[in-house]
């Protein structure tokens, strides 16, 4: 590392960063946890007499605390921080710091404060938290904001002055910005062209839903393309995926699927056997046919399917209103697909084919006002579409929503999940809706509301609401109810 700063400073004409003095990393062994606690009792107990005796408490016998430490090169503890989930049981994606502690003697050294609290954020982020918070010594709210953190409220904690400070998490926004934010800009000219008198993207009806109804007709079609990267990676899975995420958009409007078109990119002829095992299996999985489509070899790999399917009355993604609930249904079997951890979801691939096929009666069992699936964008995000569309405001309640026990909150809710539906409904369903006709392997559960205003806010069990998106996800506006015509998103 010091060779490389010393090129760079060679090369730019800068001075080169100074070596480090500490170290900051995860404590493993008991011989470091030990150290640490060591360390807060002389803080806490000794020093500033905040506790009598010992400073401990339930998070230290939580298996899932994390403590990281600052050490000098040779060894030395200068100081440590501690991060756990803040809920007993079930990670619902919100974790709190404690316990920053620097030893006197180390106080003279600077940034070792800031350096753990920042290595703190970085650590609860990267353990699927979307809140993350810390109650503080007001002495050391200055340092907290000047690293980023946000003061909620002052409290008073064992006689002494303390705030309750928010780290700024921005994961939902940064993902539905690079997904789906540039829609309303790339598609602006195509609602409305004079010379289709006026059909283009459609009468306003279905903004920016899954599957496009054919003016005039009971037809709907839904057109989704595969990452090149995964088609090069996982040809195979690519083409099941291809069927899958096309027959989910049929599903998100109440449709019946009737039939798939493909179009096939490959290298070579190899290459499309590949692809073309996977959108069979796909196919015969959920009993669709393949009616037809394109296939050009000796061209980057490349895969689109478009399915379509027949509702007498499709469901729209922006058929709710304000003073509506929100609902997630969702299959939580399976596990993350072997090399998309975090990513996807994979809940279909084991199932039977008539398990498969019962998912397409989901959205009729729900007869919700609106329905979506959700897709890249994640839970939050495709709720943020469906509000988005509908003219209004989510506020999901963070401990309702259904989530695998296999997947931390941040990663369930910003993941592609294999099969999963927010729906708005004006009446909740008070029991379950067992003969309904809904599968009995999926889980569903009213985990938010429909307000005023616009983007998703986050409600915590314990009252604080924090914002994931701000405002709109794609920019294509609010439905218009009226004509059964609209341009998919």
């Amino acid at each position: 590392m010091t060779i490389v700063d010393l090129d760079r400073g060679i090369l730019t004409g800068t001075r080169p960063a100074p070596a480090p003095t500490f170290l900051v990393e995860q404590a493993q062994t008991r011989a470091e946890l030990a150290a640490f606690r060591t360390l807060r009792r002389e803080v806490f107990v000794a020093e500033q007499g905040i506790f009598d005796r010992d400073d401990s408490d339930r998070v230290d016998d939580d298996p899932r605390a994390i403590v990281l430490v600052a050490r000098t090169l040779d060894g030395t503890l200068l100081g440590g921080v501690r991060i756990a989930p803040a809920t007993e049981g079930r990670d619902i994606g919100w974790w709190s710091g404690s316990r920053l502690a620097v030893s006197a003697a180390a106080r003279t050294h600077a940034g070792i404060g800031g350096a753990l609290v920042r290595a703190a954020c970085a650590r609860a982020e990267a353990e699927g938290a979307l809140r993350f918070d810390a109650t503080v010594q007001a002495q050391n709210e200055t340092l907290f904001q000047r690293l980023g953190w946000r003061t909620v409220a002052a409290l008073d904690v064992h006689g002494r002055p303390h705030v309750h400070m928010l780290w700024p998490i921005d994961r939902v926004q940064r993902l539905a910005d690079a997904t789906k934010a540039a829609l309303g800009s790339l598609l602006e000219g195509l609602d409305h062209p004079a010379s289709l008198d006026g059909m283009g993207l459609g009468g306003g009806s279905f903004v920016g839903d899954d599957a496009a109804p054919v003016p005039g007709s009971d037809l709907l079609a839904a057109c989704d393309a595969i990452l090149p990267s995964m088609v090069e990676r996982d040809p195979e899975w690519a083409g099941w995926c291809a069927v899958l995420v096309n027959l989910n958009d049929i599903s998100a409007m109440g449709a019946a699927p009737v039939g798939l078109l493909d179009a096939v990119g490959a290298r070579d002829a190899s290459f499309a056997r590949r692809i073309f095992r996977g959108l069979r299996a796909a196919s015969e999985a959920w009993g669709v046919p393949v009616l037809g489509g394109h296939t050009q070899l000796g061209v980057p790999a490349s895969l689109s399917v478009t399915a379509l399917g027949r509702a007498d009355r499709p469901v729209p993604g922006g058929g709710g209103s304000p003073g509506e609930s929100l609902r997630l249904t969702a299959d939580l079997g399976g596990g993350w697909r072997p090399g998309y951890t975090g990513s996807q979801w994979d809940s279909s691939s084991t199932r039977r084919s008539d398990e498969l096929r019962a998912l397409a009666g989901v959205v009729p069992a729900l007869r919700p006002t609106a329905a979506k699936d959700v897709s890249m964008t994640g839970v939050i995000g495709t709720t943020g579409m469906l509000a988005e569309a509908s003219g209004c405001k989510a506020v999901l309640e963070v401990d309702q929503i259904p989530t695998p026990a296999g997947a931390t909150a941040g990663d369930w809710l910003t993941c592609f999940p294999g099969f999963a539906m927010i729906s708005a409904e004006r009446t909740p369903a008070r029991t379950a809706l067992a003969g309904s006709g809904l599968p009995t392997f999926v889980d569903t559960a009213v985990c938010g509301r429909l307000t005023a205003g616009r983007g998703v806010e986050l409600r915590w069990p314990d009252g604080l609401v924090t914002s994931a998106i701000t405002g709109p996800v794609t920019g294509l506006g609010a439905t218009v109810h009226g004509p059964i015509e609209r341009h998919s998103a």
